[in-house]
Order: structure tokens, then C-alpha cells, then sequence
């Protein structure tokens, strides 16, 4: 048996994707236990910040972390909010500085449907497995995260910035003629940015995922509310775990919570 803290599942890039929960004190292969029963117990919380074991408010941060961490401030889910370059501080501008002051892609994803996103340039590819991306494209790649919001707000209209984590689960996702939509985005960015397209970048990366069988009728797991759960894992996409009865869990909303995972 396994126990930790939930955290994002790491990723290793190859024909299949590699995936690794880093617990206390296991670094455990999850891809390698595909077509094994798999139990998931809760036991308690624990903050990604600071450790107490209050309840989780949102994204792995107790309720006080989430308000005051700069790990949890607004600009991370909304870059062109990010002030760093004026140096101008939100909550921490040494790590807002350190975050957002350094090369930054904005791109187009094929997951649920074709969407636009903004990741660290070394971010790339762990951002677009993170969506359960089949294919991406990296479009611009800019100094600074202010400007790859810039982008991604341009370019918020014409396509969506949201995953639609059941289609994704399912995968639904239709072809995309790829030179079509770079032209079609590089021709709605704002002059300022035409200067950082990514000229030579034209074919998108292709990205597998270890599954062996999609849900047909995806049902969310509420490990809190359920406190235990098993099930044979058919697969893993994005940051989800699925199951071979359709139940699907999503490791990265369920960041700290203190769980045990035992495999049969």
C-alpha cells in the first residue's frame, strides 16, 4: 500500500505517456497498474503551502494559503493580469518576477475541441498532457507572461480557453486542419505580437495516452464524499484516472487530500 498527499501526477513524454504520484514516501508508476484493481481511501487533508490539515478550500491550498499564497494569486489563471514586468506586486514580487519574467508559449490544443492556452515555455509538453491534449501547437512564444496573456485574450475570440474534460475523457475530439488554424490565429493576434510568432513551428505535437478503454457515460469521483472507491483502471488522460465501470478521478482537483492507494 501507498499513502501521501495528492499532487499533480508527473509526467514522462513518449510513444505512451508515462505517470508518477510523488508521495511521501513512494514515487509510484500508476501507468504500469493499467488493467489492475486500484483502492483509493481518504484519510485526511493536508495544505500543498503550509501543511495544516484544514480542509482544502481550492487547488490543493486551505482556505488562508489560497488568499494570500502567491502560488494561488489571480494572474496564474488569468496571465494578462500579471504585473511583474512593471514591477508591480500582487502578493510576492521575488516570485511573481521568478515566474512570470521568463519565456512564455501561447498555443493551440486539440483535447475536447480546438482550444488556446498560455504555459512556461518549460512547461511544454507537461501543460498540454496536463489537458488531455491529443495534438498542440505552439503558436507565440513571448518574454514575459503579460504578453502571453495579451495573446491568449486576443485569441479568446475566435476560440475557447476551457477543456471539456468529459468530451476529452471520451475522446471525441474531431481532426483539425492544422495550417488552416495557425493562419487563422496568427492573422487575429494584435500587431504588437506578430513579432514572436513561431514561424518555423507549423506541425503539431502528437501525444498518446495509456488507456485501454474510454468511459461511454464518464461519472465524477468524489473521494470525499465517498471516502473509498475501487475499481480496475482502464487508463489515464490528462490528470484523470479511468475506471473500468466509467467512474473517472481527477488527481489535479483533489490535490491535497491525504489518501492511501493500495493495487491488486
Amino acid at each position: 500500500m501507498f499513502s501521501g498527499v495528492l499532487k499533480k501526477m508527473n509526467t514522462e513524454f513518449g510513444p505512451s505517456i508515462g505517470y508518477y504520484l510523488n508521495l511521501k514516501n513512494d514515487f509510484v508508476a500508476l501507468h504500469q497498474f493499467i488493467d489492475q484493481s486500484i483502492t483509493l481511501e481518504m484519510t485526511g487533508y493536508e495544505c500543498l503551502n503550509c501543511s495544516r490539515t484544514e480542509p482544502i478550500f481550492r487547488q490543493g491550498f486551505c482556505k488562508k494559503c489560497f488568499f494570500e499564497s502567491p502560488n494561488a494569486g489571480d494572474w496564474i489563471m488569468r496571465p494578462e493580469l500579471s504585473t511583474a514586468h512593471l514591477d508591480i506586486k500582487d502578493r510576492d514580487l521575488a516570485y511573481e518576477k521568478k515566474v512570470q519574467l521568463q519565456p512564455h508559449i501561447v498555443y493551440l490544443a486539440l483535447s475536447s475541441h480546438l482550444k488556446v492556452g498560455v504555459t512556461r515555455k518549460t512547461q511544454v509538453p507537461t501543460r498540454w498532457i496536463d489537458q488531455g491534449a491529443h495534438q498542440a501547437l505552439a503558436v507565440l512564444e513571448v518574454p514575459n507572461r503579460y504578453l502571453a496573456g495579451v495573446g491568449e485574450v486576443a485569441l479568446k475570440d475566435i476560440y475557447s480557453d476551457k477543456t471539456n474534460w468529459r468530451k476529452m475523457l471520451q475522446n471525441e475530439a474531431e481532426p483539425i486542419d492544422w495550417d488552416a488554424e495557425r493562419n487563422k490565429a496568427i492573422d487575429h493576434l494584435p500587431n504588437e505580437l506578430k513579432p514572436y510568432v513561431l514561424l518555423d513551428n507549423k506541425e503539431p505535437l502528437d501525444i498518446g495516452f495509456p488507456v485501454n478503454r474510454y468511459p461511454e457515460k464518464v461519472k465524477s469521483l468524489n473521494l470525499i464524499k465517498e471516502q473509498n472507491y475501487t475499481g480496475v483502471l482502464k487508463g489515464i488522460k490528462g490528470q484523470y484516472l479511468i475506471f473500468e465501470d466509467d467512474t473517472v478521478f481527477n488527481i489535479r482537483s483533489n490535490e491535497g487530500l491525504v489518501i492511501n492507494l493500495k493495487v491488486e
